[in-house]
């Protein structure tokens, strides 16, 4: 006791906070619950059980430095009981050099969701050219529960080796769905979506959406870094376009319910932490998973001891947020 009465008085500086810090998403409760036990409420995705409302959203692939992420990032969604998404898995259509990679199902196991993830260039590409045998053969092999489409004209028209969309992707989702049985998910890349796109999305036999919202790595931003001088000074203000995850939240709340009615959401983009993310998915009307990528990326790269106690401390606070917190309307 001595030694903590110590460090308050030597910490008593360093703790003051102002009126303008207090964090207004939130009504603090301290007086009706117990401190919690160390097990959040369980959540089905897929039919699958998550012990943690959180998404490993896709990141890497087809690298030197992929297996490894990739591997940190499964073993990590196995203990604590996350999902998982993986990075693009173009590189497979073309090649099986690579598939050690992306092969992650022995690792996470069978009991959690893990999704494949192509760009619509590539589904384009596979159903005007009949070749949809190898996505169907790219799910199997990956044993995944789904695939990702990422949504990305932006990115594509920015970058410099980027592909030409000849069809509005709404129009290829819809040819895709009526040839395949595996779930099918939509995202954006780091720019999110409209109304009026969600709506469209939403209105299709989906399994779902995850967001990749204005906030967090912006796609097209890094491609116009990739581009010469003139065409990144000039076109640079395209990738400011987009919005955010709070907005796309409200966009879902004000849609009609039946439209969500079946629809797995993931709230991506811009989360800058754990509390952002479980306000998020508490103030959609919908159940709701939050999703990151960089923050796992940032401990998947360093050794596994890290990355267990990033998650192990996001735990935690999901514990205190859902004894304490309720969100202000």
């Amino acid at each position: 006791m001595e030694s903590r009465k110590k460090d308050h008085i030597e910490l008593t500086l360093q703790s003051q906070l102002t009126k303008d810090q207090l964090n207004k998403k939130f009504n603090y409760e301290p007086a009706l619950q117990a401190h919690p036990i160390n097990r959040l409420p369980e959540q089905l995705f897929l039919g699958k059980t998550l012990k943690m409302p959180v998404w490993v959203s896709s990141m890497t692939g087809g690298t030197a430095i992929a297996k490894q992420i990739n591997t940190q990032l499964a073993k990590v969604c196995k203990e604590f009981g996350m999902g998982m998404g993986l990075g693009s898995c173009r590189p497979l259509l073309a090649s099986k050099e690579r598939f050690d990679d992306f092969n992650i199902r022995p690792i996470i196991g069978n009991e959690l969701p893990l999704l494949a993830n192509l760009g619509i260039a590539q589904i384009e590409h596979l159903l005007q050219n009949k070749e949809l045998d190898k996505l169907q053969d790219l799910i199997q092999s990956l044993e995944v529960d789904g695939l990702f489409v990422h949504l990305n004209p932006m990115q594509e028209f920015l970058q410099p080796e980027g592909d030409t969309i000849r069809f509005s992707p709404i129009e290829t989702i819809q040819k895709l769905l009526s040839q395949v049985d595996f779930p099918i998910f939509v995202k954006e890349v780091g720019q999110g979506m409209g109304h009026e796109s969600l709506k469209a999305l939403l209105q299709l036999n989906i399994a779902g959406l995850e967001f990749g919202a204005f906030g967090g790595t912006n796609f097209a931003r890094m491609e116009l870094l990739r581009s010469e001088e003139m065409k990144y000074e000039l076109l640079s203000p395209l990738a400011s376009i987009g919005h955010t995850a709070e907005e796309m939240v409200d966009f879902l709340n004000q849609m009609p319910k039946e439209l969500l009615k079946g629809k797995e959401i993931i709230i991506s983009g811009g989360v800058s932490d754990w509390l952002e993310g479980y306000y998020l998915i508490k103030k959609l009307n919908h159940p709701a998973l939050f999703g990151q990528a960089s923050a796992f990326l940032k401990y998947a790269k360093t050794d596994y001891k890290q990355l267990q106690t990033y998650v192990e401390y996001i735990q935690k606070g999901l514990l205190i947020a859902n004894s304490y917190l309720t969100i202000r309307h």
